[in-house]
C-alpha cells in the first residue's frame, strides 16, 4: 500500500509541507527540536511514503533519525514522523519506523528514544523512560519520553541528558 524510499533532497519542500500539515507552527519549539538544531540527521535513516500511482501518486509520510546521546550512551532519536491525516491509522507510520528500526540496527545502532504517544509507539517496541532516569533540553511530559534498545542491554548504562553528539554532523554511531 505505501512505497518507501530514500529521503532525497528534491523531497525536501514535500517534506517540510507534510510536517506542517501533521504537526503545525508549533513543532519548532518542542524540547525534541533543541536536539535537532544544528544536528544532522543520519541520511541513511531518512525515509519517505508515497501512496498512489501515476499521476495520483503523493508523499504520505516522512521520518528521519538523528544522533544523539542518551545519558552518556552514543544512540537515535526517532523523529518527527510525519504522516498524512487523511491516511492515519493505515500502517504507514508503523512500515516507517520498522525499516528505519531495521536499518538502524544493521547500521550498527543500539540504542534510540523518542518523545511520542505510548500506546501508538508501543506497537514497535518502544516503553516508557523510567521517570527521573533521563532529561531533554527542555520540558517534556515525562509519561511521553521512550526508548528501545535495538541490542538488549544497551540502555542499561544510559542515565542523565540527552545530548547532542560532540561532532553533532557525525552520521555514524561509536562502535
Amino acid at each position: 500500500m505505501f512505497e518507501i524510499e530514500a529521503e532525497r533532497p528534491e523531497h525536501g519542500p514535500a517534506i517540510e509541507a507534510l510536517l506542517d500539515l501533521s504537526f503545525g507552527p508549533g513543532r519548532y519549539a518542542k524540547a525534541a527540536q533543541r536536539l535537532r538544531e544544528g544536528n544532522k540527521a543520519v541520511p541513511a535513516l531518512c525515509y519517505v511514503a508515497f501512496s498512489g500511482e501515476g499521476e495520483k501518486r503523493r508523499m504520505v509520510g516522512a521520518l528521519s533519525f538523528w544522533p544523539v546521546v542518551i545519558g552518556g550512551v552514543p544512540g537515535l532519536m526517532l523523529g518527527p514522523l510525519a504522516v498524512d491525516p487523511e491516511l492515519r491509522g493505515k500502517g504507514c507510520g508503523i512500515a516507517l519506523m520498522e525499516k528505519g528500526l531495521t536499518d538502524a540496527k544493521k547500521l550498527g545502532y543500539r540504542l534510540v528514544i523518542l518523545v511520542g504517544d505510548a500506546p501508538y509507539y508501543a506497537r514497535v517496541g518502544f516503553g516508557p523512560v523510567p521517570y527521573g532516569r533521563l532529561t531533554m533540553p527542555g520540558p517534556v511530559d515525562p509519561s511521553r519520553l521512550l526508548y528501545r534498545e535495538l541490542d538488549i542491554g544497551a540502555f542499561g548504562q544510559a542515565k542523565g541528558a540527552i545530548t547532542k553528539p560532540q561532532d553533532a554532523a557525525s552520521p555514524h554511531p561509536e562502535r
